[in-house]
């Protein structure tokens, strides 16, 4: 049962009712929009699809070995088929790490905002403190 739902159902006190949005609620949304941040920037970049065709050719560009034998040929569409894939690594290696780099800042942002959650309220009501007391010269 949801820890939220026990409160409202068990007491009608307004307290208890924000203390249960604060505390659980809404870490629960902010731990849940950050897992959803994370599912776009993987399908934004497309990082599993990239790392299944890592070594497929560069916007596949292959050359066809001739049909007769001819060393010199051969030796050249090899040689620019493996380019095409080298190319290809290069390029998407380049947009994996960018695109985990992303990840990884959503990831920190969103544990940011999520410990920032928990700070704030003590902090407010701290603040709120110090400044009465300062106000009143305590």
């Amino acid at each position: 049962m949801d820890f939220a739902r026990s409160i409202k159902r068990n007491s009608n006190h307004l307290l208890f009712w924000w203390i249960a949005w604060y505390f659980w609620s809404a870490p629960r949304d902010i731990l849940r929009i950050t897992r959803s941040f994370l599912r776009f920037g993987l399908s934004y970049f497309s990082i599993p699809l990239l790392l299944k065709t890592l070594f497929a050719p560069w916007r596949q560009y292959v050359w066809q070995y001739p049909r007769g034998f001819s060393l010199k040929e051969y030796a050249s569409v090899f040689f620019s088929n493996v380019i095409s894939r080298t190319i290809g690594a290069v390029t998407r290696t380049i947009l994996i790490i960018f695109g985990l780099m992303a990840e990884f800042l959503m990831l920190v942002t969103g544990l940011i905002i999520f410990l920032f959650w928990f700070f704030s309220g003590p902090l407010a009501i701290g603040l709120i403190i110090l400044g009465g007391r300062c106000l009143l010269g305590i």
